[in-house]
């Protein structure tokens, strides 16, 4: 058995309270939700949340089987021992103090192709997306120069590949 951090997606139908009945599952277990996201998917009325949670494989197994018992929920998937792709969004304000800090700060930047989306006369506003270690890197970079402000959005992530588009409500297959 081995712990570790979990991602896993959970798509639900698109109605009140059906994040909160899966969080609590997730609290009345102890589990503590490291990142959570949460939007509509590509099918109307159907949302799509993902959930990095850390535990044993076999708790999570069962948190899993649980999830799947709750009424409008209609997939989990864990993503940690999948073939999958994940992504965050980072919008991170920077202080800078002279000129040649921002050239600089912007050449980082490029390096890192983060976007910048506000200039101000001390501070520039970048959007930065990518993997969690793309997105520590980038703030450590950052620190030196003075973080102003930091939000992540947390990650999402989808399996890699056609293994479920075939079994995907409304979507056909391309051969027939």
């Amino acid at each position: 058995m081995s712990a570790g951090r979990h991602v896993m997606s959970v798509t639900v139908r698109d109605r009140p309270g059906v994040l909160v009945r899966i969080a609590g599952l997730f609290a009345r277990r102890g589990f503590n939700i490291e990142s959570l996201s949460v939007a509509q998917s590509e099918e109307p009325g159907i949302s799509r949340t993902t959930f990095v949670v850390a535990g044993e494989d076999a708790t999570i197994e069962q948190v899993q089987k649980q999830l799947q018992k709750l009424i409008d929920v209609i997939k989990v998937l864990d993503h940690s021992h999948a073939k999958s792709i994940d992504r965050e969004l980072m919008l991170i304000k920077v202080a800078v103090q002279s000129t040649e800090a921002r050239v600089e700060i912007r050449q980082i930047a490029q390096d890192f192709r983060a976007r910048i989306v506000d200039v101000a006369r001390h501070a520039l506003v970048f959007e930065v997306t990518g993997d969690e270690g793309k997105m520590n890197a980038f703030i450590e970079q950052m620190r030196d120069f003075g973080i102003v402000e930091l939000i992540r959005t947390g990650r999402v992530a989808l399996q890699r590949g056609e293994a479920d588009a075939q079994r995907l409500p409304g979507v056909r297959n391309r051969a027939a």
